[in-house]
């Protein structure tokens, strides 16, 4: 299930890496515990072993309380040299160390096992035992929260990775300080299955600021596809400038430059809360600095200025005059603002099939579904669908269309378009691309109402590959006007990748 929930923000400042403000992401919560070995296949442990009740229940007694283990051979309960090691986690018998962990008014006292610590991290290792360590028996930490860093305890004592939406980050920043990185890499992949258009731009400047490429790029990918939902996300303010600065130099956004306006415009507000001052004109400007430059607003429609940046209050009378000129004038004026329009992302056509044809009696629509289900191998954003039209001369059609993960709309669109009466395929659009991971199956659906006789394809493949990415077709139970893999309907998938 989604959560929204409340994690932390961190700056660097070196030797260490302090807590800065809040913000709100949404992820997935993770309600299971994996075994590290699951996760990393490499690493094998040796052969399961079977537990008794009682001894789960007295492990699980000892996690949660932090309780002595009563037992004066509990050693023998347990076969394995990791479930014995499990037993000392956050356990006071034998601690030879403890952390007082969290910031001030926030703390945690966790006891530790030098050993099993420096074995787990070279970090830890050279505190205890390296030339420079300390024998001290109480060690602060003010800058990891106290669940995060149990829950790196609990991997380094029990090669258990348990992790949820509400500390992911910060277990992530634990991870990386304490140089634990099997830990940090599962928080890496939990981030990036969790990853959407709400919370890619929060990842985004956290990814930079743990140095994870990979998680940076997926970021990119989702805030390129879905630009305008990426903006409009209650996430975007919350960024750091860097990171707000990147977004708007990016060449391959997919949003009305109108958007990109408005977006700057909220962050700035949420800056000027962020800096105690009132969120007048003045001091959203302020707060935007040279940023504004980046917003290409002389590549808005003139309508979209005039009506909205030109009266936002934001630019100066003079900015306002010469981006008027620009517009209208022979001889326009130097701006400081971008001028050339964004590229933007290219959309690739997925075609399932190889010939089209039509019929005097084929194809019909009488308030009938056309559907085909889908599956790809790497994540793509769905952004239409390419659809047949009139095979008897020009004509109009309204389509519904519709996309579903296990019944589920995740996208739909009523519009119209028109038909020239040729073979070719006309793009319809969703408001927003739909985002599409691998290895599932989706639903496409069109209802369309028109001129019954249509165009449509023959010698459908199963298997189609498009550039990178490798589409699976099979017939939906929905379709009900006889479409399916072979022939029929929803012959192309528009797509961004």
């Amino acid at each position: 299930t989604s959560c929204i929930t409340s994690v932390r923000q961190f700056k660097r400042l070196p030797p260490t890496i302090a807590a800065s403000s809040c913000h709100e992401i949404t992820l997935t919560r993770n309600s299971g515990v994996k075994m590290a070995a699951e996760l990393f296949p490499t690493k094998k442990l040796g052969p399961a072993s079977s537990t008794t009740t009682a001894v789960q229940q007295y492990q699980q007694q000892n996690r949660n309380n932090n309780n002595t283990i009563p037992s004066c051979n509990w050693q023998g309960l347990y076969p394995t040299i990791r479930e014995r090691n499990s037993v000392m986690f956050n356990n006071e018998l034998m601690a030879d160390v403890h952390f007082v962990v969290g910031p001030p008014g926030g703390t945690q006292q966790v006891p530790g096992h030098k050993y099993v610590l420096a074995v787990g991290s070279s970090v830890f290792h050279a505190m205890f035992y390296g030339e420079l360590a300390e024998d001290k028996e109480e060690i602060r930490i003010p800058d990891v929260e106290p669940p995060s860093f149990l829950a790196m305890l609990k991997y380094i004592y029990c090669d258990e990775i348990d992790l949820c939406a509400d500390t992911v980050l910060a277990t992530l920043y634990a991870a990386k300080k304490y140089i634990v990185p099997h830990l940090a890499r599962a928080c890496v992949n939990f981030l990036e299955t969790s990853l959407s258009a709400k919370n890619a731009c929060v990842l985004l400047s956290q990814s930079c600021l743990f140095e994870e490429p990979d998680l940076m790029q997926r970021c990119w990918e989702v805030i390129d596809a879905q630009a305008e939902l990426a903006l409009r996300s209650e996430g975007f303010t919350d960024i750091d400038s860097v990171t707000l600065e990147s977004i708007l130099r990016r060449e391959t956004l997919n949003a009305k430059e109108m958007v990109v306006f408005e977006a700057a415009l909220s962050w700035a507000e949420a800056e000027c809360q962020r800096l105690d001052l009132t969120p007048t004109i003045e001091n959203k400007r302020l707060a935007l600095g040279k940023a504004i430059y980046l917003i290409r607003i002389p590549t808005m429609t003139l309508d979209d200025f005039a009506n909205g940046a030109a009266q936002s209050g934001v630019l100066t009378l003079n900015e306002t005059n010469d981006i008027f000129l620009w517009y209208t004038a022979a001889k326009k004026p130097e701006l400081l603002f971008a001028s050339k329009p964004r590229k933007g992302l290219a959309p690739q056509r997925c075609h399932r099939f190889q010939s089209c044809a039509y019929r005097s009696n084929q194809w019909r629509y009488r308030g009938r579904c056309d559907s085909i289900q889908f599956a790809v191998d790497k994540r793509v954003f769905i952004a239409g669908f390419g659809l047949y039209g009139s095979s008897c001369g020009s004509a109009e059609y309204s389509a519904k269309i519709e996309l579903k993960r296990q019944g589920v709309p995740l996208g739909q669109s009523l519009i119209k378009y028109f038909s020239d009466g040729s073979s070719s395929t006309f793009p319809v659009w969703f408001e927003y691309p739909v985002q599409i991971e691998p290895d599932t199956f989706y639903t496409a659906s069109v209802v369309l109402d028109g001129n019954e006789l249509s165009y449509f394809g023959q010698e459908g493949m199963t298997e189609v590959q498009c550039g990178k990415v490798t589409f699976q077709f099979q017939c939906s139970s929905d379709s009900t006007n006889g479409t399916g893999v072979q022939g029929g309907q929803i012959p192309e998938l528009i797509f961004y990748a």
